[in-house]
């Protein structure tokens, strides 16, 4: 399944992720991982919305397994390893007047998801892909 993301679309945003939940939920798949892939989703859609052009949220369920590509045409992220600190942000005035850019999405990101990877071209965009899979129930996860 493949999803369109509009830069600059903030009255779309969402809409990604809510139909990534539908289909992992009929799909019959865990509420946890369900949860997890869904945050990472929402993350990923809000960063196309806020840093791109335009972007497609591709996702992939084989078994009890989840990926999720997000690409995009933007700007592309120069230091990666900046972009990856909690925190940083390089939103613009209109995102962060709207609640949004606070500099976690790849935080989030990163811990919703057991595998997880950027890759980026300066002038040509980004892709981050990321692998979710069940993770054991502990009291914290619950049934």
């Amino acid at each position: 399944m493949s999803y369109p993301v509009l830069g600059g679309g903030f009255f779309l945003a969402g809409r990604a992720a809510a139909e990534t939940k539908r289909r992992l939920r009929e799909a019959g798949l865990a509420a946890e991982l369900v949860r997890r892939v869904v945050v990472a989703t929402y993350e990923a859609e809000m960063n196309i919305c806020i840093h791109a052009v335009s972007g497609r949220i591709h996702l992939r369920v084989e078994n009890d397994r989840v990926k999720v590509v997000a690409t995009d045409r933007g700007a592309g992220i120069a230091d990666i390893a900046q972009a990856l600190r909690p925190g940083f942000s390089t939103a613009s005035e209109k995102a962060r007047q709207l609640g949004f850019g606070a500099g976690m999405g790849f935080a989030n990101m990163q811990r919703c998801a057991d595998s997880f990877r950027i890759t980026s071209e300066v002038g040509c965009g980004t892709t981050v892909t990321m692998e979710f899979w069940p993770r054991p129930q502990t009291e914290e996860t619950g049934p």
